[in-house]
């Protein structure tokens, strides 16, 4: 009986080997053409600019173009939707924020799983975000600005980068612990966002800090308060929101890399050692180090933990605050 078993037991062992072998050699060969890196919003926001860093620094180091797309539309769903249908082959992929994983959180109809329809390939690092108000507002202080909200109702507005984003949470977070009724505006990125408060058409925002930074620095727009729990040392005099009416709250917007689901292990181990060289290379810290956004290393299940770690929690805290778009 032994005799007559091996042979399958053998031919199922070499065909085994022959598909690790392959699998070994396609991760080798890699990438042999240019690489398409879709991100779901508007050129010039911080995940834009974040995006277009990283994939610099990629390209050098895998010697193939990374072509970037910018695809915005539905709060950065158009984009996803369009990685989440390519061909696992590691040529399309997706730059996106933590809105990757918010954004199913609070859309009343199903859009898509975060963990089953997408490959975590890594994390790219983070950054808190910014309350800011145009010139415009004479508020200079989180205080002055929330007493203002409420002795006029209905005049204060929010503009938020897309609905589902970390943008969008912190708003309707600091609306509900702050007792405020401030109407949110969605706009189709972080430019759209933070030009209508510039211009006067939207009273503030809370964006993330490397699309904010260079308007705080021109004198076009005031911060009030960042989302981290501790002050930045870029902005010492700048208070948190734990400081200012909320506290212990902390809400900051994360950045990664994903490919369609069934993306091969050894293209996202390989595509993984690649952004966790480029993360530590000189020249982007030191951009890093510019916009206030922190790198971070990840392995592919670290990313993945971390991403099913904000669903638990953060998914608590919309349905605690009961954030839903329909």
């Amino acid at each position: 009986m032994s005799v007559s078993i091996l042979p399958g037991v053998l031919k199922r062992a070499l065909c085994c080997f022959a598909l690790l072998a392959c699998s070994l050699a396609a991760a080798q060969d890699y990438p042999q053409k240019p690489i398409r890196l879709v991100i779901p919003y508007t050129p010039g926001g911080s995940i834009d600019n974040v995006g277009r860093l990283v994939a610099d620094q990629l390209q050098r180091q895998l010697g193939q173009a990374i072509v970037i797309e910018n695809m915005p539309g539905a709060s950065g769903l158009l984009g996803s939707l369009n990685v989440r249908k390519a061909k696992p082959d590691g040529y399309t992929l997706l730059f996106n924020a933590s809105s990757q994983t918010y954004l199913p959180l609070v859309m009343a109809k199903k859009t898509y799983d975060p963990e089953r329809d997408f490959t975590a390939i890594g994390q790219i690092g983070y950054v808190p975000l910014v309350v800011a108000v145009g010139n415009d507002v004479p508020a200079r202080t989180m205080a002055e600005f929330v007493q203002l909200a409420k002795s006029h109702p209905g005049k204060y507005t929010w503009a938020t980068s897309g609905l589902g984003t970390t943008s969008h949470l912190s708003e309707e977070m600091v609306n509900r612990a702050l007792g405020l009724r401030m109407e949110i505006v969605a706009y189709k990125g972080a430019v759209p966002q933070l030009t209508d408060v510039i211009g006067g058409h939207v009273s503030a925002a809370i964006s993330p800090m490397p699309g904010v930074t260079p308007f705080v620095q021109a004198g076009r727009l005031r911060p009030l308060a960042v989302t981290s729990r501790n002050r930045l040392e870029s902005m010492p005099n700048l208070p948190t929101l734990s400081e200012s009416g909320m506290p212990g709250f902390e809400l900051l917007s994360w950045y990664g890399i994903w490919g369609p689901a069934g993306l091969p292990a050894s293209i996202t181990d390989r595509l993984n050692a690649e952004i966790r060289k480029a993360v530590q290379a000189a020249t982007l810290q030191a951009k890093f180090a510019e916009m206030s956004f922190v790198p971070a290393l990840s392995t592919p299940s670290e990313f993945r933990q971390m991403i099913a770690d904000d669903l638990a929690n953060i998914g608590k805290a919309v349905k605690e605050a009961g954030i839903r778009i329909d």
